[in-house]
């Protein structure tokens, strides 16, 4: 090994050795163990997704979930036949459609209170490990729901109990609140290029 490849080679030893100094002094500092809760916000595609594919790794582990939709309602979703018949998993689509579909703000307002009563009982419930609550946030921009309820109920949840929330928009209270929020940017869409949407990529 020439002397310039082996001064890039200790360079690089130097480095990974202090990243994981860091690392492993993150690790020694969280010693909380409860469950957290996820806010998936954002104009981006792929929110109901990884809150879906993050349920998919806790029932991996024999967790226990459930999944409350709040919007999507007019056509069984590839998630729902997929995921609704797992012995692990309640799965509840309480929407009528998308609010342009319906055009009935007390129908939407009715089924997201209906919605809500039910995910209250999850959100109460210790053998329920891992909570997805699909399209909550839009509740609150129309104002179907209180977020002062969620909260308190995220709040006074059992203490091992994992909750993810998606929506491309959510109330400052939520945000300030959880625990993990990530935001999801939209670079590019294949539908604004005309491009039909599909079976197992949009639903």
């Amino acid at each position: 090994m020439s002397q310039e490849n082996e001064v890039q080679r200790s360079t690089y030893i130097a480095k990974q050795l202090k990243k994981k100094e860091v690392v492993d002094a993150r690790i020694a500092a969280a010693t909380q163990e409860r469950g957290v809760t996820i806010l998936l916000t954002g104009n981006g595609k792929g929110k109901s997704s990884s809150a879906f594919g993050t349920m998919a790794r806790s029932l991996g582990h024999q967790k226990r979930a459930a999944v409350i939709q709040f919007i999507k309602g007019r056509k069984e979703t590839g998630e729902q036949l997929f995921f609704a018949s797992h012995p692990n998993v309640e799965f509840h689509v309480m929407g009528h459609g998308f609010t342009w579909e319906t055009r009935d703000p007390e129908l939407e307002k009715t089924a997201a209170e209906q919605a809500w009563q039910q995910a209250l009982i999850y959100l109460q419930d210790p053998n329920i490990d891992f909570v997805l609550l699909d399209e909550i946030t839009y509740m609150y921009k129309y104002g179907h729901l209180e977020v002062a309820d969620l909260i308190a109920a995220l709040n006074t949840r059992p203490n091992h109990q994992n909750v993810m929330m998606t929506g491309r928009t959510a109330p400052r209270e939520l945000m300030e609140m959880v625990d993990t929020h990530s935001k999801i940017a939209d670079e590019r869409h294949a539908f604004r290029a005309g491009l039909k949407a599909q079976a197992g990529i949009e639903w």
